[in-house]
């Protein structure tokens, strides 16, 4: 039996995620046991007090060791807010990790010099950014960001008012000044990934389409 551990903090991520990495796995792998964890605390606080706190680090290890004693052989973090704490946790756990971002950010910086970036808890603005400019880096590209965000987004989406949110994100996305590809911060918007392109005329891309190809390569052994 194979193990994957996925943590959360957004409840609509938490409720598809697991079922779109199960259809895109499918029946290539044998039997496949996810587990799965749920700590919303270490998305709003930090969106409430504008900082991710001591204390929020320590509990972000605390979850990821938890899911380390699941047998995992794989832990997947969801939510891009984390996704710099995570790098300082990395050499702590023993378990592979991977931020639901990672995989977004590189093909977004290798693929367009100007980028729009859509974000709908500022909590993940200043991470997102910082990843975009990590992975360009890496990558030795020189990119521009233009940033676009809306906390009412995800507030409606939280508050079950979803044609609210979608409706929001494309109003942002109407801001931008002519990107050549948008990025979509958190993985609740991924649903507007084709809607948005079309509407906006440029790629757009989402976290976890990305991020299970990710896993799904690394199982299979095509990526180290």
């Amino acid at each position: 039996m194979r193990r994957i551990a996925l943590v959360h903090t957004v409840k609509s991520v938490y409720d598809t995620f697991e079922g779109q990495l199960r259809e895109a796995l499918g029946d290539g792998f044998g039997e496949l046991k996810i587990h799965n964890l749920m700590d919303d605390f270490l998305a709003n606080d930090p969106a409430d007090t504008g900082v991710f706190s001591t204390t929020n680090k320590a509990r972000l290890y605390n979850d990821i060791q938890a899911m380390e004693m699941t047998g995992a052989e794989l832990i997947v973090v969801s939510c891009s807010t984390l996704s710099p704490t995570v790098e300082e946790i990395r050499p702590f756990i023993h378990t592979r990790i991977v931020t639901i971002d990672e995989a977004m950010a590189h093909k977004a910086v290798t693929s367009a010099t100007r980028i729009g970036l859509l974000v709908t808890a500022n909590s993940t603005k200043i991470p997102s950014q910082f990843k975009l400019a990590s992975e360009a880096q890496k990558a030795g590209r020189a990119i521009e960001v233009e940033t676009v965000h809306n906390e009412a987004a995800i507030q409606a989406l939280k508050a079950g008012n979803r044609e609210k949110h979608d409706q929001l994100v494309h109003e942002m996305a109407a801001l931008l000044h002519e990107p050549e590809l948008i990025v979509l911060a958190q993985a609740s918007m991924a649903h507007l990934e084709q809607e948005l392109a079309e509407a906006c005329g440029v790629p757009v891309l989402s976290s976890p389409r990305l991020c299970i190809e990710q896993v799904k390569n690394i199982l299979s052994g095509t990526q180290a």
